[in-house]
């Protein structure tokens, strides 16, 4: 899908966001200011998550209490998957909640096989493509 504003990007995540379910992760990829994070605004907002979503650069995960928890990580300072593995961060690939996971490319041998990836690419004019592909369940965000 095309997104032309931020304000379409929160809803792109939005429609995600109420499709998922517990134990759902999802991967966020796109270069810095691609929108990852105002796409996980969206999420949070369909999981009735009310605190204010900021990126989770400088302490790594953030957690959330919606109708579902939500965990939203930020690999981006990360070294790879061994340094996320001596974290913890495991137990974020199998959650009792929802996992948002920015740069998650760096982790991506790790991902669980159905998970869903979402990537955003800045385009010439401006405007967002987002891709989302994967995923365990229906998912309809027409």
């Amino acid at each position: 899908m095309i997104s032309c504003s931020e304000k379409e990007t929160e809803e792109a995540g939005f429609k995600l966001g109420s499709t998922l379910r517990r134990g759902d992760v999802i991967t966020l990829t796109g270069s810095l200011g691609a929108g990852k994070t105002v796409l996980a605004k969206g999420i949070a907002r369909a999981l009735g998550i009310k605190e204010a979503i900021v990126s989770p650069t400088f302490t790594l995960v953030q957690e959330y209490e919606g109708r579902e928890k939500l965990y939203h990580l930020d690999l981006y300072r990360l070294s790879g998957e061994d340094e996320f593995e001596s974290m913890g961060g495991e137990e974020f690939l199998y959650p009792d909640g929802i996992t948002l996971i920015e740069w998650a490319e760096k982790i991506g041998s790790m991902l669980p096989d159905d998970a869903f990836h979402v990537d955003i690419e800045i385009m010439n004019d401006g405007k967002r493509e987002i891709s989302i592909t994967g995923g365990c369940h229906e998912c309809s965000l027409s």
